[in-house]
């Protein structure tokens, strides 16, 4: 991963903009392919960035390590009506574009198409500084996402796959849900449980490694 300096900021920029402007695309075109003409409607069904990023969202993922873009509006009730699994597959869309994003840039890194150089110019990131980080960051966007609580991805995964007797039991924990993911980020470092070193590094870690063949 980079330092804190300049190429680290430029590195994060470009790589939010084309994560998260192509997790929440994948969101509104698998919505769209199951009947829902919401994002559309809301301008949602489009790869400009200004449509899909959050400011302060953006702001964390560079700095703090996680973040989130603008939620793509859907209506439920017109996606259920092709499948049961029709929602699930929504959710999915965009931790999956995430991923194919990461195998994208591990591609040209594990191939040695290109290698570790220093910068000729500390202000910008060599190719290979770039993807790493790209890569890296679009797996922790994808394990991130892939958490089971809302209002993130892995909540309606969740729910399609939890078995009808625990479905009650999981509606009265739902609305919780939120924040106990606020509290798992930003109190459990304090009570010595860090969300990100515990549980997300180690599985992106695991998959870079297979992804770059173990460089």
């Amino acid at each position: 991963m980079l330092n804190n300096s300049p190429s680290y900021f430029i590195s994060g920029v470009i790589t939010l903009m084309i994560a998260f402007t192509f997790h929440e695309f994948a969101h509104a075109w698998t919505a769209t392919q199951f009947g829902d003409d919401t994002p559309r409607l809301y301008g949602r069904l489009t790869l400009n960035p200004i449509a899909h990023l959050d400011l302060l969202g953006s702001l964390m993922l560079i700095f703090v390590g996680f973040g989130w873009a603008k939620p793509v509006p859907i209506n439920p009730s017109k996606i259920r009506q092709h499948s049961p699994s029709a929602l699930m597959f929504v959710a999915i869309s965009g931790p999956l574009s995430n991923f194919l994003l990461a195998v994208l840039a591990s591609i040209p890194l594990r191939f040695g198409l290109v290698t570790p150089t220093l910068p000729l110019i500390d202000l910008f990131p060599t190719p290979y500084q770039f993807l790493l980080f790209f890569l890296f960051t679009n797996l922790g966007l994808m394990v991130f996402n892939l958490i089971p609580l809302p209002p993130l991805d892995g909540e309606e995964i969740l729910e399609f796959i939890l078995p009808p007797a625990w479905e009650d039991n999981w509606q009265s924990i739902k609305s919780y849900g939120p924040y106990i993911l606020m509290g798992l980020l930003f109190l459990g470092p304090l009570i010595g449980f860090s969300l990100i070193d515990v549980i997300i590094r180690p599985i992106v870690n695991g998959m870079a490694t297979l992804l770059l063949g173990g460089i």
